[in-house]
């Protein structure tokens, strides 16, 4: 009975003093038991969750029905009182069972009888613990098969009554001070009711903890941001009468994917750190470089080794991951070193990594293209050919890749004589540019998981490209930077304070 598992607890426990006392003579060695108790006795974080904490005044107590035998308050709420989960009629129980055992040998388990009437006690005492009120709720669904109330809530002998439709707002301390926020500023609102609600605002706001930080900061007009004039810097982000300085990835950003993004990255420097996956493509990258220059050989054995020597300078959560990126940068080297050695319709490796810093018209606009080339050929024709490796775990769509801005900026980087130096002075045509995937497997009829997937730009015609140069120009140096959505915010850094999206809205409206 209750008894016995009373007892099952207190032995739990007692076998947790001595886990705890093992672990700290482990630990320390030879501390004695005085020094170990009053270690116990000192730590702020109780090793039992359900321990018994102090209790602040003048506040709400949650806790289990077990927990509030012998206590009392004026008002009590019992929550949750659905059939199923009240009364509970699972078997009780441990894992060694030590609650069957009884003074005369080992008890049959309690039955389904036996157990309601337990749980019918119980409510009584959750229920009787109210002085003046008492509050019992529970959820009723309109089908037979939903959420039910308790058989218990006929037993209290008042009829329950019917709550319908949602409430008027969340019962969350959040959705409150923002109902409270708009009825302050809402025109429509006497100004009785706005006094109020602000009157209510500035209890919220003076509430402090132990430390006296504020436990509702957002209660304080200094927080409510929305209201704020937007912010004007005296000094521009760029000068009118200077070229627009963009990178091949920002052009892409700023055109396609999202400009608030772009500039709280690139400009503000408030993004991430760089991750273990950055770091694992720029060592592929360095050691295709080198074997694109010559200074390393195409031997997979010689390139593990260097990769050896530089892997333990990468931080990974945990060493089973730095293990699967290993087996995956090796995978990698493996599809490199075979599209290295393939015939590419006889094109020729003419510079790795090679800068280059071109200055391009777009409408009104100057723009000064600046980046790296990772590898660059030339084909039979004579003509430059941009290869760019990429490390990442996705791949764009083919149509993505005929209006990919990176490689055509590259294209347009050759018309402008970014390459004349490698070509001998010539300046050649561009004959295309290429993705090569080293991370992802090509399809079968392309030569299978052995060789990366390659995804092929043709060479530039029109003048979509300007366009897009002329919007990215335009959008930074007008400042407008205004959130757009699309698969980029499942990894962005911004996405909590993002107006356009549902978690950040509330920090500008």
């Amino acid at each position: 009975g209750a008894g016995g598992r009373n007892a099952d607890r207190d032995l739990d426990a007692v076998c947790a003093l001595f886990d705890a006392a093992a672990r700290a003579e482990e630990r320390t060695g030879g501390r004695g038991a005085l020094n170990f108790l009053e270690e116990i006795d000192a730590q702020d974080i109780a090793a039992d969750t359900l321990s018994r904490r102090s209790v602040r005044p003048d506040a709400v107590r949650l806790m289990t029905a077990h927990r509030s035998k012998g206590l009392e308050w004026r008002v009590v709420v019992v929550a949750g009182v659905q059939e199923g989960l009240w009364p509970d009629l699972r078997r009780r129980g441990s894992l060694l069972e030590a609650d069957r055992i009884g003074r005369d040998g080992l008890a049959e388990p309690l039955t389904p009888g036996a157990l309601l009437a337990e749980e019918r006690r119980l409510f009584y005492v959750a229920a009787t613990r109210a002085r003046d009120r008492l509050v019992v709720t529970a959820v009723k669904a309109p089908a037979d098969d939903g959420d039910q109330p308790s058989r218990f809530l006929t037993e209290l002998g008042v009829e329950p009554r019917d709550v319908t439709g949602r409430p008027r707002r969340p019962l969350a301390l959040a959705p409150l001070v923002a109902e409270l926020r708009a009825t302050t500023v809402d025109p429509a609102a006497s100004a009785a009711l706005r006094d109020a609600a602000a009157h209510r605002l500035a209890r919220l706001a003076a509430l402090t903890d132990d430390e006296g930080q504020p436990l509702v900061p957002a209660a304080h007009p200094h927080r409510w941001w929305g209201l704020n004039e937007p912010t004007r810097s005296e000094v521009p982000l760029r000068e009118r009468d200077h070229p627009v300085a963009l990178s091949g990835s920002a052009l892409d950003q700023l055109a396609n994917t999202c400009a608030l993004q772009w500039f709280l990255g690139r400009e503000v420097k408030a993004d991430a750190p760089a991750t273990a996956a950055q770091g694992f493509g720029n060592v592929v990258h360095v050691l295709a470089d080198e074997v694109a220059s010559g200074r390393t050989a195409a031997d997979l054995d010689v390139l593990m080794e260097r990769l050896d020597s530089v892997w333990n300078g990468l931080v990974f959560d945990a060493p089973w991951k730095s293990r699967q990126e290993k087996d995956q940068a090796r995978a990698a080297l493996e599809r490199f070193l075979r599209w290295h050695v393939m015939d590419r319709a006889g094109r020729t490796p003419v510079a790795g990594e090679h800068e280059f810093d071109v200055t391009l018209e777009a409408g009104e606009y100057a723009v000064r293209i600046r980046g790296s080339m990772d590898r660059l050929e030339r084909d039979t024709a004579g003509r430059a050919y941009v290869v760019d490796f990429k490390t990442g775990k996705a791949a764009p769509t083919k149509g993505e890749v005929a209006a990919h801005p990176q490689l055509a900026v590259y294209q347009l980087a050759i018309r402008e004589g970014a390459v004349d130096e490698v070509f001998d002075g010539r300046r050649p045509e561009s004959g295309g540019a290429e993705l090569v995937h080293l991370r992802q497997g090509a399809p079968v009829k392309e030569g299978g998981d052995a060789t990366p997937k390659v995804q092929r730009q043709e060479p530039l015609s029109g003048e979509w490209v300007s366009g897009l140069l002329a919007t990215a120009a335009g959008r930074v140096l007008d400042e407008r930077f205004t959130p757009s959505t699309g698969q980029h915010c499942a990894h962005c850094a911004f996405r909590a304070s993002c107006s356009a999206q549902p978690e950040g809205r509330h920090v500008v409206e």
